[in-house]
Protein backbone atom coordinates (compact mmCIF):
# COMPACT_ATOMS: atom_id res chain seq x y z
CA UNK A 1 0.00 0.00 0.00
CA UNK A 2 0.99 3.27 -0.98
CA UNK A 3 1.49 6.01 1.51
CA UNK A 4 -1.00 9.07 1.72
CA UNK A 5 0.14 12.28 -0.03
CA UNK A 6 -0.76 15.17 1.01
CA UNK A 7 -2.25 17.57 -1.25
CA UNK A 8 -1.38 21.17 -1.94
CA UNK A 9 -3.46 24.08 -0.64
CA UNK A 10 -6.51 24.83 -3.10
CA UNK A 11 -6.27 21.28 -4.86
CA UNK A 12 -9.65 18.90 -4.09
CA UNK A 13 -8.32 15.31 -2.39
CA UNK A 14 -7.13 12.49 -4.47
CA UNK A 15 -9.98 10.59 -5.21
CA UNK A 16 -10.32 6.90 -5.11
CA UNK A 17 -12.05 5.11 -7.45
CA UNK A 18 -15.90 4.38 -6.66
CA UNK A 19 -17.63 1.28 -6.42
CA UNK A 20 -19.50 1.97 -9.51
CA UNK A 21 -16.40 3.29 -11.58
CA UNK A 22 -16.50 2.75 -15.62
CA UNK A 23 -12.97 2.26 -15.26
CA UNK A 24 -10.54 1.89 -12.04
CA UNK A 25 -6.64 1.71 -11.18
CA UNK A 26 -5.15 1.33 -8.43
CA UNK A 27 -1.64 1.75 -7.00
CA UNK A 28 -0.58 1.31 -10.44
CA UNK A 29 3.25 1.46 -11.83
CA UNK A 30 5.11 0.57 -14.47
CA UNK A 31 8.80 0.29 -14.83
CA UNK A 32 10.95 -0.54 -18.10
CA UNK A 33 14.07 -1.49 -16.32
CA UNK A 34 15.90 0.98 -13.60
CA UNK A 35 13.34 3.58 -14.89
CA UNK A 36 9.78 4.50 -13.11
CA UNK A 37 7.70 5.69 -15.89
CA UNK A 38 4.48 5.65 -13.41
CA UNK A 39 4.30 5.49 -9.55
CA UNK A 40 1.61 4.24 -7.65
CA UNK A 41 -1.10 5.42 -9.76
CA UNK A 42 -5.27 5.39 -8.26
CA UNK A 43 -7.63 7.18 -11.10
CA UNK A 44 -10.98 6.19 -12.08
CA UNK A 45 -13.36 7.01 -14.77
CA UNK A 46 -17.28 7.64 -14.46
CA UNK A 47 -19.71 6.41 -16.69
CA UNK A 48 -20.42 8.96 -19.32
CA UNK A 49 -17.68 11.51 -17.50
CA UNK A 50 -15.02 13.50 -19.84
CA UNK A 51 -11.77 13.25 -18.14
CA UNK A 52 -8.33 14.79 -18.91
CA UNK A 53 -4.96 13.70 -18.06
CA UNK A 54 -2.66 16.57 -18.79
CA UNK A 55 1.46 17.04 -17.40
CA UNK A 56 4.20 17.50 -19.30
CA UNK A 57 6.26 15.39 -21.75
CA UNK A 58 7.68 12.27 -20.50
CA UNK A 59 5.49 12.81 -17.45
CA UNK A 60 3.55 9.64 -18.25
CA UNK A 61 0.32 9.88 -19.47
CA UNK A 62 0.77 7.49 -22.95
CA UNK A 63 2.41 4.86 -20.80
CA UNK A 64 -0.97 5.18 -18.46
CA UNK A 65 -2.92 5.14 -21.70
CA UNK A 66 -0.89 1.80 -22.86
CA UNK A 67 -1.68 0.31 -19.58
CA UNK A 68 -5.44 0.83 -19.74
CA UNK A 69 -5.17 -0.57 -23.54
CA UNK A 70 -2.98 -3.36 -22.62
CA UNK A 71 -0.13 -2.67 -24.72
CA UNK A 72 1.78 -2.25 -21.49
CA UNK A 73 1.29 -4.60 -18.95
CA UNK A 74 1.46 -3.21 -15.13
CA UNK A 75 4.56 -3.31 -12.65
CA UNK A 76 2.48 -3.70 -10.24
CA UNK A 77 -1.09 -2.90 -9.32
CA UNK A 78 -4.55 -3.71 -10.59
CA UNK A 79 -6.77 -2.17 -13.69
CA UNK A 80 -10.70 -2.90 -13.55
CA UNK A 81 -13.09 -2.23 -15.95
CA UNK A 82 -17.07 -2.30 -15.24
CA UNK A 83 -15.74 -4.01 -12.57
CA UNK A 84 -13.85 -7.29 -14.51
CA UNK A 85 -9.75 -7.33 -13.99
CA UNK A 86 -8.14 -6.66 -17.10
CA UNK A 87 -4.73 -5.62 -15.63
CA UNK A 88 -3.01 -8.35 -18.26
CA UNK A 89 -5.78 -8.85 -20.25
CA UNK A 90 -4.66 -8.67 -23.90
CA UNK A 91 -5.37 -5.73 -26.18
CA UNK A 92 -8.22 -7.72 -28.69
CA UNK A 93 -10.07 -9.05 -25.69
CA UNK A 94 -9.83 -5.25 -23.83
CA UNK A 95 -11.44 -3.92 -27.00
CA UNK A 96 -13.76 -5.92 -27.55
CA UNK A 97 -14.89 -5.64 -23.38
CA UNK A 98 -16.08 -1.98 -24.67
CA UNK A 99 -12.36 0.41 -24.80
CA UNK A 100 -11.24 1.76 -27.84
CA UNK A 101 -8.41 4.65 -28.64
CA UNK A 102 -6.54 7.06 -30.42
CA UNK A 103 -3.25 7.63 -30.87
CA UNK A 104 -0.89 10.86 -30.91
CA UNK A 105 0.62 10.06 -34.13
CA UNK A 106 -2.27 9.38 -36.40
CA UNK A 107 -2.03 5.12 -36.98
CA UNK A 108 -4.48 5.22 -40.22
CA UNK A 109 -3.64 2.67 -43.20
CA UNK A 110 -2.32 5.00 -45.76
CA UNK A 111 -2.88 2.71 -48.91
CA UNK A 112 -7.02 2.53 -48.01
CA UNK A 113 -9.80 4.37 -47.85
CA UNK A 114 -11.07 6.08 -45.23
CA UNK A 115 -14.39 3.57 -45.73
CA UNK A 116 -11.47 0.78 -45.19
CA UNK A 117 -9.74 1.70 -42.87
CA UNK A 118 -13.24 2.23 -40.51
CA UNK A 119 -14.32 -1.25 -41.36
CA UNK A 120 -11.21 -2.90 -39.71
CA UNK A 121 -12.53 -1.03 -36.31
CA UNK A 122 -15.33 -2.67 -37.28
CA UNK A 123 -13.53 -6.35 -36.91
CA UNK A 124 -13.98 -6.72 -33.41
CA UNK A 125 -17.88 -6.99 -33.67
CA UNK A 126 -18.24 -9.05 -36.72
CA UNK A 127 -19.04 -12.15 -36.75
CA UNK A 128 -18.12 -13.87 -40.46
CA UNK A 129 -15.04 -16.21 -39.33
CA UNK A 130 -12.23 -17.10 -41.74
CA UNK A 131 -14.57 -19.59 -43.25
CA UNK A 132 -17.70 -17.29 -43.15
CA UNK A 133 -15.25 -14.47 -45.23
CA UNK A 134 -14.24 -17.00 -47.93
CA UNK A 135 -17.28 -18.91 -48.70
CA UNK A 136 -19.62 -15.72 -48.40
CA UNK A 137 -23.37 -16.93 -47.56
CA UNK A 138 -26.18 -14.76 -47.44
CA UNK A 139 -25.75 -14.23 -43.80
CA UNK A 140 -22.01 -13.08 -43.66
CA UNK A 141 -23.39 -10.65 -47.05
CA UNK A 142 -25.89 -9.23 -44.98
CA UNK A 143 -23.32 -8.79 -41.78
CA UNK A 144 -20.70 -6.58 -44.45
CA UNK A 145 -23.58 -4.56 -46.03
CA UNK A 146 -24.56 -3.69 -42.41
CA UNK A 147 -20.65 -2.96 -41.93
CA UNK A 148 -20.35 -0.82 -44.77
CA UNK A 149 -23.30 1.26 -43.81
CA UNK A 150 -22.13 1.32 -40.13
CA UNK A 151 -18.83 3.12 -41.31
CA UNK A 152 -20.67 5.46 -43.96
CA UNK A 153 -22.63 6.57 -40.78
CA UNK A 154 -19.84 7.23 -38.71
CA UNK A 155 -17.42 8.94 -41.11
CA UNK A 156 -20.68 11.12 -41.14
CA UNK A 157 -21.15 11.51 -37.99
CA UNK A 158 -17.78 12.63 -37.17
CA UNK A 159 -17.75 15.40 -39.86
CA UNK A 160 -16.11 13.86 -42.21
CA UNK A 161 -17.60 14.60 -45.94
CA UNK A 162 -19.49 11.95 -47.67
CA UNK A 163 -17.32 13.35 -51.17
CA UNK A 164 -13.99 11.97 -49.65
CA UNK A 165 -14.90 8.50 -47.93
CA UNK A 166 -13.18 6.77 -50.96
CA UNK A 167 -10.21 8.84 -50.95
CA UNK A 168 -7.20 6.78 -49.80
CA UNK A 169 -5.95 8.12 -45.99
CA UNK A 170 -2.36 9.43 -47.26
CA UNK A 171 -4.13 11.64 -49.30
CA UNK A 172 -6.42 12.90 -46.84
CA UNK A 173 -6.00 16.58 -44.57
CA UNK A 174 -4.61 16.31 -41.23
CA UNK A 175 -8.38 17.11 -39.72
CA UNK A 176 -9.93 14.67 -42.00
CA UNK A 177 -7.89 11.88 -40.94
CA UNK A 178 -7.94 12.46 -37.18
CA UNK A 179 -11.80 12.25 -38.19
CA UNK A 180 -11.36 9.10 -39.91
CA UNK A 181 -9.10 7.52 -36.84
CA UNK A 182 -11.93 8.68 -34.27
CA UNK A 183 -14.73 7.11 -36.48
CA UNK A 184 -12.85 3.93 -36.71
CA UNK A 185 -12.18 4.00 -32.90
CA UNK A 186 -16.05 4.16 -32.41
CA UNK A 187 -16.60 1.48 -35.13
CA UNK A 188 -15.82 -1.34 -32.30
CA UNK A 189 -18.90 0.40 -30.32
CA UNK A 190 -16.91 1.06 -26.97
CA UNK A 191 -18.65 2.96 -23.74
CA UNK A 192 -15.03 4.33 -23.19
CA UNK A 193 -12.67 6.32 -25.21
CA UNK A 194 -9.45 7.00 -25.08
CA UNK A 195 -7.76 10.09 -26.79
CA UNK A 196 -4.29 10.74 -26.78
CA UNK A 197 -3.61 14.39 -28.14
CA UNK A 198 -6.10 14.59 -30.40
CA UNK A 199 -6.31 18.26 -31.12
CA UNK A 200 -2.64 17.99 -31.90
CA UNK A 201 -1.81 19.99 -35.48
CA UNK A 202 -5.68 20.97 -35.52
CA UNK A 203 -6.20 24.83 -35.44
CA UNK A 204 -8.76 26.85 -32.99
CA UNK A 205 -11.78 26.25 -34.64
CA UNK A 206 -10.81 22.88 -35.53
CA UNK A 207 -9.81 22.19 -31.42
CA UNK A 208 -13.47 24.13 -31.22
CA UNK A 209 -15.06 21.64 -32.99
CA UNK A 210 -13.44 18.67 -31.66
CA UNK A 211 -15.17 19.78 -27.86
CA UNK A 212 -18.44 20.33 -29.12
CA UNK A 213 -17.89 16.84 -30.52
CA UNK A 214 -16.78 14.94 -27.55
CA UNK A 215 -19.71 16.57 -25.70
CA UNK A 216 -22.21 15.50 -28.21
CA UNK A 217 -20.55 11.97 -28.11
CA UNK A 218 -21.02 11.76 -24.55
CA UNK A 219 -24.44 12.77 -24.75
CA UNK A 220 -25.86 11.21 -27.46
CA UNK A 221 -24.04 7.67 -27.44
CA UNK A 222 -23.51 7.90 -23.63
CA UNK A 223 -19.57 7.47 -24.42
CA UNK A 224 -17.01 7.98 -21.31
CA UNK A 225 -13.66 10.11 -22.74
CA UNK A 226 -10.56 10.15 -21.54
CA UNK A 227 -8.24 12.84 -23.15
CA UNK A 228 -4.61 13.35 -23.26
CA UNK A 229 -4.29 16.85 -24.24
CA UNK A 230 -1.41 19.70 -23.94
CA UNK A 231 -4.52 22.66 -25.45
CA UNK A 232 -5.32 24.13 -21.96
CA UNK A 233 -8.45 26.05 -23.68
CA UNK A 234 -9.44 22.59 -24.66
CA UNK A 235 -8.92 21.02 -21.36
CA UNK A 236 -10.48 23.64 -19.44
CA UNK A 237 -13.73 23.88 -21.68
CA UNK A 238 -14.32 20.19 -22.05
CA UNK A 239 -13.08 18.55 -18.59
CA UNK A 240 -15.44 17.82 -15.45
CA UNK A 241 -12.06 16.59 -13.59
CA UNK A 242 -8.40 16.79 -14.25
CA UNK A 243 -5.84 14.28 -13.28
CA UNK A 244 -1.90 15.68 -13.52
CA UNK A 245 0.83 13.86 -13.87
CA UNK A 246 4.56 14.72 -13.16
CA UNK A 247 7.52 12.37 -13.24
CA UNK A 248 5.29 9.76 -13.12
CA UNK A 249 3.62 10.51 -10.36
CA UNK A 250 -0.16 11.69 -10.04
CA UNK A 251 0.08 15.48 -8.40
CA UNK A 252 -3.06 16.47 -8.48
CA UNK A 253 -6.69 15.86 -9.16
CA UNK A 254 -9.96 17.78 -9.17
CA UNK A 255 -11.66 19.91 -10.73
CA UNK A 256 -10.36 22.27 -13.96
CA UNK A 257 -10.22 25.54 -11.80
CA UNK A 258 -9.31 23.83 -8.82
CA UNK A 259 -5.86 21.95 -10.49
CA UNK A 260 -5.28 24.97 -12.67
CA UNK A 261 -4.48 27.24 -9.75
CA UNK A 262 -2.57 24.55 -7.29
CA UNK A 263 1.13 25.59 -7.48
CA UNK A 264 3.01 22.10 -7.96
CA UNK A 265 0.86 21.83 -11.35
CA UNK A 266 1.62 25.78 -11.94
CA UNK A 267 5.27 24.69 -11.79
CA UNK A 268 4.85 21.24 -13.23
CA UNK A 269 3.44 21.72 -16.39
CA UNK A 270 1.37 25.27 -16.51
CA UNK A 271 4.19 27.63 -15.69
CA UNK A 272 6.57 25.53 -18.44
CA UNK A 273 4.03 25.95 -21.14
CA UNK A 274 3.83 29.58 -20.31
CA UNK A 275 7.76 30.07 -20.37
CA UNK A 276 8.06 30.57 -16.50
CA UNK A 277 10.93 28.38 -14.57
Amino acid sequence: MTSARTPAAGTEPAEQPSEDALLSAQDVSKSFGGLLAVSDVTFSIPERGIVSMIGPNGAGKTTFFNMLTGLYRPTSGVISFRGRDITRMRPDRITALGIARTFQNIRLFGTMTALENVLVGEHARMRAGLIGSILRPPRVRREERSAHEKAQELLGYVGLPASVMGLLAVNLSYGDQRRVEIARALASDPSLLLLDEPTAGMNADESARLVAFMRQLRDERGVAILLIEHDMKVVMEVSERVTVLDHGEKIAEGKPQTVAGDPRVVEAYLGKRGGTE
